[in-house]
């Protein structure tokens, strides 16, 4: 059994009403009532949520960044982790990428009519864990239920506003050429991991999301590099390959990747070939892509190679004034080709 819901199962769910959610629950009466103080006020306790009231109250000081992301990953439970922690850890990343420390959190729920409580307390307690392990709080929130059929299991929509950290100054703005192009670890496990459970794709595999909380690596990082770090991006939708797109399309300026550099698992990319994928378009949930200072790029590299979340990170190519607003792949035998936008939608439902 997975460590991470094997966490879960040990925190005992309290005893409701019923064995799955009902549109009663949805109400904003007894039943409602009695879910947020069992369940979501209960496990999601401190300061700021037991005031019970419709927003949150709070001071803070310095630069701000916000963000807000919904999640509608399909299955729900998967190989790593589950809808909960990747909403959690999907908006302290992208505070993150602000070069931001997530302070605060809200925190909305759409439950369809008929999920099982269990269910949705383990999604709760993975909550709890990935909050606590970011070293932030869910302030405020909402729970909305759908009839049955109008909605799948869960949807969760999560805002962050947390603190620009005083070194960093993160805009595509700063990139120039010779700049190099950096990954924080191995390519494309989450969406593969999550296409290892689809209907009609189903294959025997070991492989696990990648999600977890980016934000004290990152925020280690600005301490010690400061401006150097010019940019961060976590490849979540779209993959590295559409946000190289993006950056270069901003700052016109080529992007040159080297693929023997790129690092990606023996499995995930047997299954990627297995199911005609390019793991530079599938999505991760725990990664993320740096450019920096070429005269830093060496001691940058090592000092997140010592970080548990940039064990396998590695250089994969560096910006240059050819090739403006194109991303180019050198491929390992030698040969170059465009590596465009994603045409379509290649893996639905992903995150």
């Amino acid at each position: 059994m997975n460590e991470k819901i094997q966490m879960q199962l040990n925190c005992p769910m309290p005893k409701f009403d019923f064995d799955m959610i009902t549109l009663g629950h949805g109400s904003g009466g007894l039943l409602t009532h009695r879910l947020l103080e069992s369940g979501v006020f209960n496990i999601l306790k401190n300061d700021f949520l037991n005031q019970q009231h419709d927003g949150a109250s709070f001071q803070l000081s310095g630069n701000l960044a916000f963000s807000t992301d919904s999640y509608v990953v399909s299955p729900i439970f998967f190989p790593g982790g589950n809808i909960g922690d990747l909403a959690i850890n999907g908006t302290v990343n992208d505070l993150a990428m602000c070069g931001a420390e997530a302070k605060y959190l809200s925190l909305g729920f759409i439950i369809e009519e008929g999920f099982l409580m269990d269910e949705f307390w383990r999604i709760l307690v993975s909550i709890k864990n990935a909050a606590d392990a970011a070293n932030i709080k869910i302030v405020t929130g909402d729970t909305k239920v759908v009839e049955r059929g109008k909605g799948d299991k869960l949807f969760i929509n999560t805002s962050g506003i947390g603190i620009i950290h005083q070194k960093a100054n993160i805009h595509h703005k700063n990139i120039k050429a010779g700049d190099v192009i950096v990954v924080s670890g191995t390519v494309a496990s989450h969406g593969i991991a999550i296409m290892s459970l689809r209907k009609g794709l189903e294959f025997e595999t070991s492989i696990e999301s990648d999600t977890t909380n980016l934000n004290h690596t990152v925020l280690s990082l600005i301490e010690q590099f400061g401006n150097n770090i010019k940019f961060l991006r976590d490849p979540t939708r779209g993959g590295v390959a559409s946000v190289l797109n993006e950056i270069a399309e901003l700052t016109q300026l080529g992007f040159s990747l080297d693929q023997k550099s790129i690092p990606i698992s023996e499995q995930v990319e047997g299954a990627c070939e297995m199911l005609g994928l390019d793991p530079l378009y599938v999505a991760n949930e725990g990664l993320f892509i740096a450019v920096v200072a070429k005269e830093i790029a060496t001691e940058f590299l090592l000092f997140l190679q010592k970080d548990i979340n940039g064990t396998g990170a590695a250089i994969i190519g560096e910006v240059t004034e050819e090739n403006a607003g194109k991303v180019i792949l050198k491929s390992r035998i030698g040969g170059r080709r465009f590596v465009n936008y994603l045409t379509g939608e290649q893996l639905p439902r992903i995150c």
